[in-house]
């Protein structure tokens, strides 16, 4: 690294070291121990200031002091990935549409790599292709990792992936995004300190010192700009010290200053060795000189050129291409590849192949025929591939495209479930521990969420109120109109509440799991929480509906059955919020309670299909608790009522059981959808 600035002193306009150089050797107190938030935070942010007090003495001195500096720094390195990619093709199935045409190249760990390309050039697919991302192809060629055919997946503990949308808590601060994120995906070994250091340098990296105590903020209720947010998104991957880091568009929306700030936050973790990859769109010529290496892709996935920036613009000369005066090079050659801008003896179908010929690459099969007309380039390829697509246009059946898209859904759930092997020797926290980290997390999320759980008590309370009123205790049917309603307002209005621990927040655990979380902590610090509404809830139904309607059956009987019912339908309403579109999930709560209650009330109908419905165990655990309390001359009564419905007064037990066993079957089956099909 040291080599290379001193042959290129002004291309290192990226080694900005401004706020706090991160290769510095961690000095900790002699002979003490940290315990407390203060002397851990005060060690932190002790060595931060220590940093920027050398990187100001570095300042004032001559080139080559710095680099005399530099040498005397013992230099903290990562694990180095080097990602090696020949002829990496990728088709859809189906259509047999090709998204990637034979890209061959190298991505070197310790430099940063721009991928660029006009609007359809494969740029993001190119991207989840190295990450591992892609579903629903056919993938041919080989990728290596540090020169072996290892699979990317067995490095995801060290491979950071920032997604193009901002995927970030919006009910958490800036700051307990970032330390959530170091503590489940940092080196369990690595002492809290560390830590806290490894944070705090990342907050102040990328400028987000003066809101890290701000709320990210929701659609609902703003937060932080645009730009801060963009910036949190990425920090949620610098925190757990990535040796390769893929980010999908990160500078989008900035304006330069931004973008600058983040690019040389990026550069400062390519000095640590990191392998660094992005998307970016028409960068400005300062943000472009500020890069390494660049991938130039044109359309239909094919290389226009992959090698250093510095001599993108010899290569082009070459071609006969010269960017003009006071024009910005990346622009240009977007406009060229775009066809906008044509330049006098070549166009943009001929670069691809004058970059395989350039490079000794084999020609493919179906552009073999353009290799001594260059001119005639890409022609005879659109040809085979229209044709192709023609055909499968007329020859396909709806039976193919459902054996298609089987394929891709097993395909789908066989890449969730199987486990590579771990290659990246780094041991994060066990299950446990990010269970502790999770229900932390979901802990604060629910306290600033209280105005909505109020909402749910108010209209619950309401619930019972009305119920209570209308539905009055008949001495002949021991209540039954009455708890039938209960049954089915109490499932729709907790089924519904159930599903926003799941619905908003897919896509947050999408990228949590591919990053290496435990999908266990995530799903059990869920339904943990949830077990608080389990019982408050019944308690706020029933305070509202004893004091209007005054059963006979003693509240204790009644609480009991009815926290067995909301734990029951709680689980049901995970499945919906895991298996279905959110509009959907709504339906399908509102839905059911009413469909299986008819079915569980219809005396005439099968008892076996009765007994399948979850609202016929409810409904019977209620009318039980209250013709328990008839006795005497009643008992007449109470025995030709429980006939009538086909109730047995010894059930009561059984039927909070059956109750509580629905709610874990639903739950499993909710996790195990969770893990299967939730896209990863």
């Amino acid at each position: 690294m040291v080599n290379s600035i001193e042959d290129d002193p002004e291309g290192s306009d990226g080694f900005n070291l401004q706020i706090g150089n991160k290769n510095l050797k961690r000095n900790f107190p002699k002979g003490k121990q940290m315990h407390t938030r203060s002397q851990i935070f005060k060690y932190a942010y002790g060595q931060i200031e220590k940093e920027k007090a050398m990187q100001k003495q570095a300042n004032n001195l001559t080139f080559s002091g710095v680099i005399s500096m530099a040498t005397d720094i013992e230099l903290r390195t990562r694990p180095a990935i080097e990602v090696t990619f020949k002829d990496l093709t990728l088709t859809l199935k189906g259509s047999k549409k090709q998204l990637l045409k034979r890209v061959t190249g190298k991505l070197m760990p310790g430099r940063v790599a721009a991928v660029m390309g006009p609007s359809g050039a494969g740029k993001t697919t190119f991207l989840s292709a190295l990450a591992g991302k892609t579903t629903g192809c056919d993938v041919s060629g080989s990728v290596l990792i540090n020169g072996k055919a290892e699979s990317i997946r067995s490095y995801k503990k060290i491979i950071g992936f920032v997604p193009q949308d901002d995927i970030v808590h919006g009910n958490l601060t800036v700051e307990e995004n970032l330390w959530f994120s170091a503590r489940c995906r940092l080196s369990a070994d690595m002492p809290k300190a560390d830590k806290v250091l490894v944070v705090e340098r990342v907050i102040e990296t990328l400028g987000l010192q003066s809101v890290r105590d701000s709320l990210v903020g929701t659609v609902e209720k703003r937060g932080i700009s645009g730009g801060q947010r963009k910036r949190v998104n990425v920090g949620l991957e610098m925190v757990m010290e990535p040796s390769l880091l893929i980010l999908d568009e990160p500078t989008s929306g900035l304006d330069s200053a931004s973008s600058q700030l983040l690019l040389r936050a990026l550069r400062r973790e390519a000095l640590e060795g990191v392998n660094v990859c992005m998307v970016v769109h028409q960068p400005s010529y300062t943000l472009f000189k500020m890069f390494d290496d660049l991938v130039l892709l044109a359309k239909g996935g094919l290389i226009v050129y992959l090698g250093a920036v510095k001599k993108v613009e010899e290569y082009f000369s070459g071609l006969g291409v010269d960017v003009p005066e006071r024009v910005n090079p990346p622009d240009y050659f977007i406009d060229i590849l775009e066809g906008i801008v044509k330049p006098h003896g070549i166009n943009a179908r001929q670069l691809p192949l004058r970059w395989m010929l350039y490079n000794g690459y084999d020609i493919p099969v179906d552009m073999q025929h353009n290799h001594g007309t260059v001119d005639t380039f890409g022609k005879g390829g659109e040809a085979t591939i229209s044709s192709e697509t023609n055909e499968r246009s007329v020859t396909s059946n709806v039976w193919d495209d459902m054996k298609d898209a089987f394929e891709h859904r097993r395909q789908h759930i066989e890449q969730n479930l199987s486990k590579a092997k771990d290659l990246s020797n780094r041991r994060t926290p066990g299950v446990l521990q990010q269970y502790r980290y999770f229900l932390g997390r979901v802990g604060k999320q629910r306290l600033r969420e209280a105005r909505i759980q109020g909402v749910d008590f108010l209209i619950l309370g309401l619930a019972g109120v009305c119920l209570g009123t209308l539905a009055k205790v008949s001495d002949e049917s021991f209540g039954a109109v009455g708890y039938t309603y209960t049954v089915i307002a109490v499932s729709l209005l907790c089924k519904i509440g159930a599903l926003r621990s799941f619905s908003p927040e897919k896509l947050h655990y999408w990228r949590e799991r591919s990053s290496g979380m435990s999908s266990l902590a995530y799903f059990l610090s869920k339904d943990t929480i949830d077990h608080f509404n389990t019982l408050v809830k019944p308690i706020v139904y029933l305070s509202m509906f004893y004091f209007f309607n005054n059963p006979r059956s003693s509240i204790t009987d009644n609480f009991i059955v009815l926290v067995a019912l909301v734990y029951c339908v709680t689980g049901i309403g995970y499945v919906f919020a895991i298996c279905f579109q959110p509009g959907s999930a709504q339906l399908w709560s509102a839905l059911l309670p009413v469909v299986l209650t008819l079915i569980a009330t219809q005396q005439r109908d099968s008892k076996v299909l009765s007994n399948l419905c979850y609202t016929k165990w409810a409904l019977e655990g209620f009318v039980i608790a209250n013709a328990e309390r008839y006795s005497g001359v009643w008992l007449i009564t109470r025995c030709g009522s429980l006939m009538k419905y086909g109730y047995n007064i010894h059930y009561w037990m059984l039927c909070v059981l059956v109750l509580i066993a629905y709610g874990l079957l639903s739950r499993c089956f909710a996790f195990l959808c969770m893990v299967s099909f939730m896209k990863k």
